[in-house]
């Protein structure tokens, strides 16, 4: 029996989409090894006492190692079209500590026709599994191309 239009799941270019979460631990293996990479060696990433007498009350994880997790998200859904020309919007709300379970979650909510395709609004965020507290909050965007819908369509 055909499935209905109105019953089907929304495809990755639909709004209401919700996209495929990215979860993991954030180790103090991760930190070093972004600190190391990065060159950003302020001391609220690896000094344990500097860090417990700051607002964090310990060592955080990296803004941008923590952002990574919500572009990692939207590579998976949307591949070399998020490499091409995805973007973030965003906004940091709190810390990530060694330890925590954090889950960059989304989900597609406005679609709109441009000259090369389909430009997509989703809301992203990445929260600590935990204890529910977001970490960071915002909107991203891509371009998919008149072919990529097409083909999700038949």
């Amino acid at each position: 029996m055909p499935a209905d239009a109105s019953t089907h799941a929304p495809s990755q270019f639909d709004v209401g989409h919700v996209i495929p979460p990215v979860r993991r631990s954030i180790g103090r293996d991760n930190i070093d090894a972004y600190r190391s990479a990065s060159g950003d060696h302020n001391r609220i990433h690896y000094d344990d006492e500097f860090a417990a007498s700051s607002r964090f009350g310990g060592v955080i994880a990296h803004g941008m190692l923590t952002l990574a997790m919500i572009s990692e998200m939207m590579a998976g859904a949307y591949g070399s079209r998020w490499l091409q020309s995805g973007s973030l919007r965003v906004r940091f709300r709190g810390a990530a500590h060694p330890g925590d379970l954090l889950e960059a979650v989304g989900s597609v909510t406005k679609s709109e026709s441009v000259a090369n395709g389909s430009r997509l609004t989703c809301n992203v965020e990445l929260r600590n599994v935990d204890n529910g507290n977001r970490i960071i909050t915002g909107s991203a965007t891509v371009v998919v191309g008149s072919a990529d819908t097409r083909e999700t369509a038949q």
